[in-house]
This record gives C-alpha cells, structure tokens and sequence, in this order.
C-alpha cells in the first residue's frame, strides 16, 4: 500500500510541495542525463586524441535519433499513466507498463538490427571518414545493444517517477551516471580500451540502470508492476503512448533539420566563426532549457493524475504555478545574456573575434527566453493532459512552423534595409520565439474549458 499512498498524494498534497517534490529531482535528471554526452568526450580528449572524438562525434546524430525514440515510448507512456492512476484504473496502468515495454522491444529491435546491417552506410551518411569510420564503428559495435537498454531505462525511469517515486527516478540515473565516470576512467584512462573502453562504460552503466529499474517493476510491494495481463499487446495502448510521445518525438527530429538549415545559412552570412558563436550562445540556452524542462517533467505526473482524478482546480494551479516557475527562469536567462554577455561568453572561448559575433547573437536568441518558457510549458502541459495536437502543433511552433522560413525571409529583409544578413538571421529566431509564443497562447485559450469543473 505504501506506492499507492505516494500517488493519491498527488491529490491531497499542497499544489507548490508537489512541484518541488517532483521538479526538483527532474532538474536533476536532465543535468545527468548530459553527463553521458560530456564524460566520454572528456577522456577520449584526454586519453585517445582529436579523431577518436571526432569519430564520436559522428555517432552523436544517430545515438540522438535512437533517444528520439525513447523519449518517443517513455514519455507517452508516463503521461498516460499518470491520467489512468487519476482514474484509479491500475489494471489499465499495468497494461500500459506492459505495452510501453513491448514497444520499446520492439523499436530497439529494429535500431540494433538495422544498425548492424548498415553500419558503415550509416556512418558515411553522417560525415565518416577514411580516418574517423574505424573509430565510430568500433564504438557503435559495442553501444548499440547499450542503447537498447538506455531506451528502457528513460522508459520505466518515467514511470516510477509517474507512480510517485521521483527521487528514486533520480538516484536510478544518477548511479548509472556515477558509474560511467568510473568505468571511463578505469577502461580508457587505466586499461587503455580507447573508444571502445567509452562504448563498454555507456553500455554497462546503462545496463545495470536498466536492471534496477526493471527490479522495480517485479518487487511484490510494487501495486504498480509486470503482470502476466500487461504483456497482451493492445493496440489502443500503443496508439495512447505514441500519440502523446510524438511532441517531444518530432521536436527532436525537427530540431536537427532546423539546426542543419540554420548552419547553412549562418555560412553563408557569417561563416564558419557565426556558426562557432550559435554553438556557444544555444550551449548556454540549453543550460535555461534544460531547467524548464525539468520544472515540466515535475509537473507532468501531477497535472496528468488530477486531470484523469477530475480535479480542474488542482490542475490549474499547477499549470499556473509551473508557468510562473519557467517564464522566470527564462527571464533570468534573458537578463544575464543582455547585460553580461561578454563573461558568460568568455567561460566558453578567449578569441576576441567570436566573441565580438556571439555577444549580438546571444542577445537575439536569449531576449524572448520568458517567452520561450511559455511556450514549452503549454507544450508540455498539454502533453500532459492526453492533448497530442495541440502540444505538437505548439511543440513545432517555434522552429517548424515560423523559425525555418524565418531565416530565409528575414536577412534579405536586413540587407535592403541597410544591414547585414547576419543580424537578421539572429534576429528571424527572436521573431520566431514571439510568433511561437503567440501561438501557444491561442491554442490555450481553446482549451480554457480543462481548467472547469465538468457538470454532474
């Protein structure tokens, strides 16, 4: 019964303890889970030299395409599991843990086979060489199977925390995060594996994550936890999780086309020092993202539990209160870029000459960062809530729907009026986060009747 007093807690306990109960150890989890991209890039620096990273690098894009997906199957699953404990339907909430397991078999089927079988087509496709495939082949031939894990692991990690275990969510990837930093240092620095001592450390300390979070789903005490029903495939069950999942699914996906279109236009505007500079400022708005995304991950099993419990003012005030939290972080994020950008830019290089490119370009990226935060938290609220339209049409907003036109309608614009193209490349994102912003607070006011008590 203990599990089951920590979810009907999400109905009783004071609206702002609960975010911070839940929020709090989100944060957390989204600053380990960058651990993973950052500790190997280290010791291979180190230890290996410039193609052993380099061959990392290039492994990056697909590694980010498989967490596409994983996010794809943890987050609608999470969230659909939060409005079915609301509904206090635990067979159809071990039917979903069930179903998001059998998804994620399925998928990680499909990535490590076909990884296999095309490696070096794959890796060509994204920038190998004659001098960094041997490399990236080497690492992918060990950490493919590893990714399998590190998409089960993101998936039960969700739902422990959407069954009212948010520390335990934490500590299970923080561990995991704690032992790729031994494991790195004792295969590369130590045994002198190189990048395949890399490849071994991500696979085993993501592994044995997995494990644990499994273990958590088998224990009796669990009134959440793997049944012999649960693994019947339902196809409704699937078609639930991947609906809600496709927000941050195709936000990934689309941000690294984005991203692509972007580059080539920062070349040839500004050239290779510009895009140095959008590598840095977004280094630092990622930092300011990254903190909205935990405060929402922390709102999600609560928004979800009171909207499927019938609770509207319950989910008001933490859709309410979640707001406020991340337009004031995107706030602070905006005041430090537009009054000291030169020393939070100088953490990051010493060259005058990209500094002198990034200070304007922090500016235009950073100063609609409240706005930013708005726009994420309706996203991800509506996300929350089994609202897969709207958080998809909000989630794409920003860099789909307004940011790449934008970069092609809006330097020219600069040009004839006298300035350079570049400017208004910086410029078409500031454009684009007011429009996104616009847009997600029409699509709220079309759903302003969830926040309503419905008549009985």
């Amino acid at each position: 019964m203990q599990q089951l007093d920590r979810t009907l807690e999400l109905e009783t306990k004071s609206i702002r303890r609960l975010l911070w109960i839940y929020a709090l150890p989100s944060i957390v989890s989204q600053i380990i889970a960058s651990v993973y991209n950052i500790v190997d890039r280290v010791f291979l620096g180190q230890c290996v030299g410039a193609l052993a990273i380099a061959g990392l690098a290039i492994t990056m894009p697909i590694m980010n395409i498989i967490h596409a997906f994983g996010s794809l199957v943890g987050v609608g699953s999470s969230a659909r599991m939060s409005i079915v404990l609301g509904k206090k339907d635990y067979k159809w909430a071990e039917d979903i843990l069930g179903n998001s397991m059998l998804l994620t078999f399925i998928f990680g089927f499909l990535f490590v086979t076909g990884g296999y079988l095309f490696m070096d087509k794959i890796l060509t496709m994204f920038g190998a060489s004659a001098d960094t495939i041997a490399y990236a082949r080497e690492y992918m031939d060990i950490v493919l199977p590893g990714m399998f894990m590190t998409t089960v692991t993101f998936n039960l990690t969700g739902l422990i925390r959407a069954t009212g275990y948010p520390t335990k969510s934490m500590w299970i990837l923080a561990g995991g995060a704690i032992l790729n930093i031994v494991l790195d240092a004792l295969f590369i620095y130590v045994l002198d594996w190189g990048i395949g001592g890399a490849a071994w450390a991500t696979t085993i300390s993501m592994t044995c994550s997995g494990i644990v979070a499994v273990w958590h789903f088998l224990q009796r005490s669990s009134f959440i936890r793997f049944r012999r029903h649960a693994w019947q495939p339902k196809l409704y069950i699937f078609r639930n999780i991947l609906l809600i999942g496709m927000s941050p699914f195709l936000m990934n996906v689309a941000a690294s086309g984005v991203v692509a279109l972007l580059n080539s236009q920062l070349i040839r505007y500004g050239g290779d020092l510009a895009v140095g500079a959008y590598g840095i400022v977004n280094t630092f708005g990622s930092l300011s993202i990254m903190l909205i995304l935990g405060v929402c991950q922390g709102m999600q099993p609560i928004a979800g539990y009171n909207y499927g419990a019938g609770h509207p003012d319950r989910l008001k005030s933490v859709y309410t209160l979640t707001m406020k939290v991340n337009v004031l972080i995107g706030f602070v994020g905006a005041l430090l870029a537009l009054t000291i950008p030169q020393i939070l830019l100088r953490a990051f290089t010493k060259e005058d000459d990209l500094i002198q490119i990034a200070v304007p370009a922090m500016r235009f990226m950073l100063v609609m960062f409240p706005l930013v935060g708005f726009t994420i938290t309706n996203s991800n609220f509506f996300q929350s809530i089994d609202k897969p339209w709207i958080a998809i049409v909000t989630s794409l907003s920003r860099q789909v729907l307004f940011l790449a036109p934008m970069i092609y309608i809006i330097p020219p614009i600069f040009i004839n009026a006298g300035g350079n193209g570049l400017t208004g490349v910086w410029a078409s994102m500031t454009i684009s986060d007011a429009l996104g912003a616009l847009l997600a607070f029409l699509l709220m006011l079309t759903q302003r009747h969830v926040f309503k008590p419905t008549n009985s």
